[in-house]
């Protein structure tokens, strides 16, 4: 397996994603589209990578002794060859975007400019934690003048 090219698979998946939730009218099937063409692809990706490299059918392609998420060594082993960090960032991937059309979805329920979403958006996609902190901060009234926290 080529770990570089899934690498820029991914990356290109996400980058349409995330493009056409910040840009585009957000129409049900466009919402649906990232959601399944987009976070459920990266998920199948991942799984299929992850599956493969734990059961020894995919090649790691470089030193993975001592893999393990117990220990700051043992993370470490695991983004020390190109299979553990092509997989490692497709889970970062699958997941910013998860949150990222949560924040969508959620910033259109509660009338949230999609102007101030734009940026925060752009933050998920670059910094995840980072831009869903921002969200919360920023929807946090919007919730209360609706009267709920949903």
């Amino acid at each position: 397996m080529d770990w570089t090219q899934l690498f820029n698979l991914v990356n290109l998946v996400a980058l349409i994603a995330w493009g056409a939730l910040i840009l585009l009218p957000r129409w049900p099937a466009l919402l649906a589209g990232v959601l399944y063409c987009g976070i459920a692809l990266l998920c199948l990706i991942y799984a299929g990578g992850l599956i493969g490299l734990m059961s020894g059918m995919l090649p790691a392609g470089g030193p993975s002794g001592g893999a393990d998420f117990t220990t700051i060594a043992g993370v470490r082993a695991i983004f020390s060859n190109d299979a553990g960090v092509a997989i490692g960032w497709t889970h970062y991937l699958a997941f910013d975007l998860f949150v990222g059309l949560w924040i969508a979805r959620d910033g259109d329920a509660k009338r949230i400019s999609r102007l101030l979403q734009a940026p925060i958006l752009l933050a998920t996609f670059v910094a995840g934690p980072l831009g869903l902190l921002v969200w919360l901060i920023i929807r946090e009234p919007a919730a209360r003048k609706q009267g709920r926290f949903s």
